[in-house]
This record gives C-alpha cells, structure tokens and sequence, in this order.
C-alpha cells in the first residue's frame, strides 16, 4: 500500500475535485487482508468509521460496528455490517459478543468527559478478547493545542485548549493503558465524498475568514483508509500517527480554489472578528499548526 504518496499528496490543490478510487483500501491482494481470520469491529460507524467498512466488506472483512439509531441499523445491514445497536439502555451482549470475534477493532467514537464511552462499558469484554490483533483509535491533532503555525510531529508536547481536546487526551490514555495493541491516529478537519470545501461551496455554507498567520490541515477520508489499512499490514503497537497533509493552508484561500474550481464566485472576504462563525467555528481559529506526516512515510507501514 503506498501511504507517502497518498497522504501527501491528496490534498494539493489540483485534486481536491477528483475524490480518491474506493479501492485504495479493498484492493485485492491488499497485504492487509492476508490474515486467516479477518473480523473488523468498528465502534462508531460515522463518517469515517463507514467509508472504512465499505472498503473492508468489498474485501472480504466480515464487519461488526456500533451505530445509534433504528435507521443507521437498517442502512447499513443492508451493506452488509452486522450492526450492534449502543445506546445507554441498549444491552451488551451484543457488543460482547462481537469484541469476542474480532481480531480488530477501530475506536472513531468520541469520548465523554468521563472518558472512553467504549471503555466505561465494556473494558473487562475488551480485556477477555483474546482473538485481538490490532486496536486503533481515531484522535485528534488537537491534542497538540496551538503552536502559532510552527511545524508539530508525533513526539510534540500535548497541550490541548479546548474540553473536546483535553478529552481525547485522556483517552489516549486510557487506551495506551490498556496493555492491548493499540494504535493511535491524530487526525485533523476530514473531507470527502459529500463533506468539505468543495460542498460547502456547492450548497452556499462556505465562508471566507481571514485570520493573519492561521492555517489549517486536511486529510481526505480515503487516506485515513489507507494509513489503516497499511497499519493492520505493519501492526506497531504504541505507535502514534500524525495523519494528515503537509501541505496546511489558510481556510479563505481553500475556499477560494474550491469556487474556481466549481466557476462560482467566492462569498465575501471578512476577517475574524467580523465573523459570524459559529463559537464551535470560531474554536477552530484559536489553534494553528503545521502538521508533518513523516514518520507514516518513513515508518514500514508506507
């Protein structure tokens, strides 16, 4: 699986209208997909953690995965993913019984401030199943708080701002605790099929907000797929990732080559201040960072 060229490249500019082939994680003869057993559970089937299971079932995967809804359940076990419904008063059998047969578990869902809502519930199930290979755990980067724009790798100080950050600090935590062989993925803002500038340009939701000095990274949701994938073949358990673009960018000038690319004229140009972002909008501008991806280029997993 070639990682270093896809989660580099796949966010330059002149591709950010061509959306990546669904085969980049289901290929056939995947090195991932070469174990005996291959049972994927996902908990937190969302944007993410669904794009992923597609991959998985076209490659053979038999896919357990975690949703919340009646209608979530009946979509997705029409695709093929045995759902297990986990609500506060659904039962745990369920859940129980898939950890028992998977050989791997992805963790997207985020956490609560009491911490893990998968480890609040079902820490012994996970402590008894014995058939796990490889954990991962989808983060966020950030954990790394703000740095003024200078360059963050993996081995950064964790500084988180915001409550949603402090949050998946600990459940890092509480995940590397675990003595299980856990992965962690530090993510920045996801776009893909559906979700990202060249959306939010097409339905009329883009802003353009100038922030002197701020940028941000992106990771497209097929790339996500690939660095997984590519994990699973090269499994290192402790192992931190920074999986994102190198190429960070003002969120204004984004906007504004989405809107060339669709031949739409861009929405005013406001700064900050002047704003009417949303306070969870506007938490995004309180942080900047330009994220490096070099280890998952460096490491065997490329």
């Amino acid at each position: 699986v070639v990682v270093a060229a896809a989660s580099a490249g796949a966010l330059l500019w002149t591709q950010m209208q061509r959306y990546p082939s669904k085969k980049a994680v289901g290929t056939k003869g995947n090195s991932a997909s070469k174990c005996s057993e291959q049972v994927m559970f996902i908990f937190g089937l969302g944007y993410t953690g669904s794009r992923f299971a597609a991959e998985l079932l076209e490659d053979g995967w038999e896919v357990w995965a975690t949703v919340r809804s009646a209608e979530a359940q009946e979509r997705f076990t029409a695709s093929g993913v045995h759902c297990v419904m986990f609500t506060d008063d659904a039962p745990l059998d369920p859940a129980q019984q898939a950890l028992h047969r998977a050989t791997h578990l992805l963790v997207t869902a985020a956490p609560t401030d009491g911490g893990d809502p998968m480890l609040a519930k079902l820490e012994q199930s996970l402590k008894d199943a014995s058939k796990l290979q490889w954990v991962g755990y989808l983060s966020t980067v950030g954990v790394y708080g703000d740095v003024g724009g200078e360059k963050v790798d993996e081995s950064t100080r964790l500084e988180p701002l915001t409550q949603r950050a402090k949050r998946r600090v600990y459940a890092e935590k509480q995940w590397l605790d675990t003595g299980l062989p856990v992965h962690i993925f530090r993510l920045p803002g996801i776009y893909g099929p559906n979700r990202g500038p060249l959306e939010k340009v097409r339905t009329g939701s883009a802003r353009r907000v100038l922030k002197e000095g701020h940028v941000f990274s992106r990771v497209h949701v097929d790339d996500i797929s690939l660095v997984l994938s590519a994990s699973i073949a090269a499994p290192r358990p402790g192992a931190v990732y920074n999986v994102a673009d190198d190429k960070p960018e003002a969120g204004h000038v984004v906007t504004e080559f989405a809107c060339g690319l669709l031949g739409l004229k861009p929405p005013p140009l406001v700064s900050f201040e002047e704003s009417d972002l949303t306070p969870m909008g506007r938490s995004f501008y309180s942080e900047s960072r330009f994220m490096t991806n070099s280890l998952i280029k460096t490491e065997p997993i490329h």
